[in-house]
């Protein structure tokens, strides 16, 4: 029997977004760590029957693809603009619209880079490791932000766990 996709995950705020940094630090990301985090991405993916690319980066070097079935080339596309966005900010792509939408604006809007090369839509997650900082992203796409911000962090949650 397969398990049915869960229901639409609801917007975090701004703190939740900020709390989910705060606690989603590793203790060390390997070559080993990233291909156990795309697995159990793509474990996830597939419970929930989810039609996504999943792309893992550390220091410009992709350790981790995946395309599963319905996702498109457009998917990895999107994975590249939130990667880009992580990588110049620091914190989710997510959080990052989420902090343009509070001032009453978009990201595209106000932040003076090109939307074809960064996309602050959820879905990539900075990669931070205890007492190093931020040494990648974990990046999904072909779901609604919400939900691919939603499937990433669950993956995260489930991989600091183990």
């Amino acid at each position: 029997m397969t398990a049915a996709a869960p229901a639409p995950a609801e917007a975090p705020s701004l703190d939740e977004l900020r709390s989910q940094e705060r606690r989603l630090v590793l203790p060390r990301f390997t070559y080993d760590d990233a291909w156990a985090l795309g697995n159990l991405l793509v474990e996830l993916a597939r419970e929930r029957r989810a039609p996504v690319a999943i792309d893992i980066t550390r220091n410009g070097q992709q350790l981790f693809h995946a395309a599963l079935p319905g996702s498109t080339p457009d998917n990895d596309a999107w994975t590249a603009r939130k990667r880009r966005v992580v990588e110049r900010y620091g914190c989710s792509s997510y959080l990052v619209g989420a902090r343009f939408r509070a001032k009453g604006t978009t990201f595209e809007a106000s932040s003076r880079l090109d939307p074809d090369t960064y996309a602050a839509h959820g879905g990539a997650f900075p990669l931070a490791v205890e007492g190093a900082g931020v040494v990648g992203t974990v990046a999904v796409s072909g779901l609604p932000q919400v939900e691919d911000h939603a499937l990433v962090v669950a993956a995260l949650e489930r991989f600091i766990a183990t």
